[in-house]
């Protein structure tokens, strides 16, 4: 953690959860001083109370499963903003190919649209060379005042007034 000063700094690692908090997978991730004991204790720690752990081996942006859904929703968001085809088709061939409950834009509707809108800006300004129409077909959504489930439409229409 660049400028933050740390008495215990082998001690620092974080663990990262997903949503719904009910999902048990979780990533543990250390620094380049990060105790190897530490880690392994914190696994250790996860898989006694019920979770998944996965060791993220090096620092990583985004963690592992991040950077996955990252690519996955970055792709789904130029393809709708192409015109290749709509979020519902996305979603359906998503579903139907993977077997998953929800698809992309199903998921950025629970996250919130602007919440995925400043991920999306982070990952852009960390990394480049990351294309823009993704991130101007969340704004658009955004200016209208729709972020999701949360306010009542996002991608779809959740009958909120």
């Amino acid at each position: 953690m660049e400028g933050i000063q740390m008495r215990n700094e082998s001690r620092f690692l974080s663990a990262h959860s997903y949503w719904p908090p009910e999902t048990p997978e979780i990533e543990i991730m250390g620094h380049g001083t990060t105790d190897p004991s530490h880690i392994a204790l914190m696994m250790d720690q996860c898989k006694a109370h019920g979770f998944s752990p996965f060791h993220v081996k090096k620092p990583s942006m985004g963690y592992i499963y991040n950077r996955i859904w990252a690519a996955i929703k970055r792709e789904a968001l130029l393809a709708a903003s192409e015109g290749a085809a709509t979020p519902e088709e996305i979603d359906e061939i998503f579903k139907g190919v993977l077997k998953t409950p929800k698809g992309p834009f199903e998921q950025m509707d629970v996250v919130g649209l602007d919440v995925v809108l400043d991920i999306e800006q982070h990952y852009a300004d960390a990394r480049g060379n990351i294309p823009s129409a993704p991130r101007e077909y969340l704004q658009k959504f955004l200016d209208e005042g729709n972020l999701g489930v949360k306010s009542g439409k996002g991608f779809y229409d959740y009958g909120k007034s």
